[in-house]
């Protein structure tokens, strides 16, 4: 029982000598958590640029064939104002990212 317990503790000892031994590349472009959370947000803020438009026209389209349906109105108004709501939220977590960082005294 000694025998397996003495093996089993050096055995322990020894992993990350091997494991040292190996070189990982990292397959991201990115350094740091800091710098992927960054092009995440920035990645999500460039999607919103474009779907905001999209869903503005589609909203459009829903207000120019509504023929006067008080339903189909309300849709295209609800669109409407959703996408430019989401888009004002989007640029003001932005700008309140970057008052912080201001602040704070970040990069």
């Amino acid at each position: 029982m000694k025998k397996i317990f003495l093996t089993l503790i050096l055995t322990l000892l020894c992993l990350p000598l091997l494991t040292s031994a190996i070189e990982f590349q990292n397959p991201l472009e990115y350094e740091t958590f800091d710098e992927l959370v960054t092009a995440i947000i920035s990645f999500i803020f460039k999607i919103a640029v474009v779907v905001t438009p999209l869903m503005v026209m589609i909203g459009a389209f829903f207000l120019l064939t509504a023929a006067g349906d008080p339903k189909k109105v309300g849709t295209g108004k609800t669109i409407i104002s959703y996408a430019l709501i989401g888009l004002v939220i989007i640029m003001l977590a932005r700008a309140l990212i970057y008052m912080i960082e201001r602040v704070i005294g970040v990069k």
